[in-house]
């Protein structure tokens, strides 16, 4: 009975320890120490869904997808600001968005812009970006009942995100998130934000707290 208790455990740990990975530039501090305000872009989203639809109709929801995330990280990032947390401003999504139509980008070719082209385009510091890997449609809410015949089945996992800010005067990778998105992580892409992000706060570049522990 002792060896089928440990056999169920294993998976469990292995599970719960490859779930995230963050990742720190060395020169994070020299490349942010100018930063005042960063910019939230549309994230690009990868869908694999069971159900057969048509290349557009996938198309237009992975676009979804993609703001829902842009719109979920201002959300955190504002209610964040607001208890004074971060010390950088974060663009309003509406003006990103709108200044990046103005400029002729659009969520189809975001992805061939350079982080230095969009953050002089934008007016900004530093670009939050990032991509989903989805086989569900998050944005809708889904299922967060588990079992561990999940696990064993497939069914366990929703796909993955990664996070990440880069420095807009060189374009370099200052800071990047990853994170396996399984039924425990959220219902929707709200609460996979908040969770995730709470998850990081204390490796999080921006946040008061930490800047004030590496002066000390």
């Amino acid at each position: 009975m002792k060896k089928l208790v440990f056999f169920f455990c294993i998976p469990w740990f292995f599970l719960g320890n490859a779930q995230k990975d963050i990742f720190e530039s060395s020169r994070f501090d020299t490349l942010s120490e100018d930063h005042e305000v960063l910019a939230i872009v549309p994230f690009i989203t990868q869908l694999e869904l069971e159900r057969s639809i048509s290349s557009d109709e996938l198309r237009e929801l992975a676009k979804k997808e993609g703001y829902a995330v842009q719109d979920a990280l201002e959300t955190y990032f504002s209610r964040r600001k607001k208890r004074k947390k971060f010390n950088v401003d974060f663009q309003n999504v509406e003006e990103t968005n709108a200044l990046l139509l103005r400029n002729g980008i659009t969520y189809e070719n975001i992805d061939v812009q350079t982080v230095k082209e969009l953050s002089e385009i934008l007016g900004v510091d530093g670009i939050i970006s990032g991509t989903l890997d989805l086989n569900v449609l998050l944005s809708k809410g889904v299922s967060t009942n588990f079992s561990l015949l999940d696990y064993f089945r497939g069914n366990a996992n929703f796909g993955r995100i990664g996070i990440k800010i880069s420095d807009g005067a060189t374009g370099k990778l200052l800071w990047k998130y990853e994170k396996v998105i399984t039924k425990k992580t959220g219902k929707n892409t709200d609460e996979l934000i908040d969770k995730m992000m709470k998850a990081a706060s204390r490796k999080f570049p921006y946040d008061k707290e930490k800047k004030r522990k590496k002066k000390v």
